[in-house]
């Protein structure tokens, strides 16, 4: 049966994000991530955890056991703490390599009737919504957590994300 062009759609933000996230944390130092410049900004550290943590958190939805390494940090939403140093971003890479492709798997093998109805595991926060909706409204924070990350870069002095060729 053919998929609607909403999840190919989702499907396709999906793997852009899955290419632009190495990208966006390219060359970024571990020092340079927890800087916030003087602000209350999320910094990079955070919100490159927080992306693994939303691939997580889709994962768990979609009724797979895919627990990043540093979940304590982000769990249930959590804000960012002031003074607490955050993994290397290598070591988010590492979780995001290995959670995205199992979901990736998971995503695509949807049928209608489960992007229709509420998803295996429901998410607290949005128990009623039909999983499709659950799956948009996180390819949205993911494109939000990409555009700061991309912001930083500049604001660190670092060059501008590369997009994929």
């Amino acid at each position: 049966m053919e998929k609607n062009n909403s999840i190919k759609s989702l499907i396709q933000l999906y793997d852009l994000h899955t290419s632009l996230f190495p990208n966006v944390i390219d060359g970024i130092s571990d020092k340079d991530a927890h800087n916030r410049l003087n602000t209350k900004a999320n910094h990079v550290a955070w919100l490159t955890g927080n992306l693994v943590q939303l691939r997580c958190m889709l994962a768990k939805a979609a009724g797979l056991e895919l627990e990043p390494k540093f979940e304590t940090f982000l769990q249930n939403f959590k804000g960012i703490q002031d003074g607490v140093t955050y993994p290397p971003l290598a070591e988010y890479q590492q979780d995001w390599n290995k959670i995205t492709p199992v979901l990736r798997a998971k995503l695509v093998s949807l049928t209608e009737d489960q992007l229709n109805a509420p998803p295996p595991s429901p998410i607290p926060e949005m128990p009623s919504e039909p999983f499709s909706v659950i799956i948009g409204f996180f390819m949205y924070l993911e494109s939000y957590g990409i555009g700061q990350i991309g912001l930083w870069r500049r604001l660190l002095g670092y060059e501008a994300m590369k997009y994929p060729e």
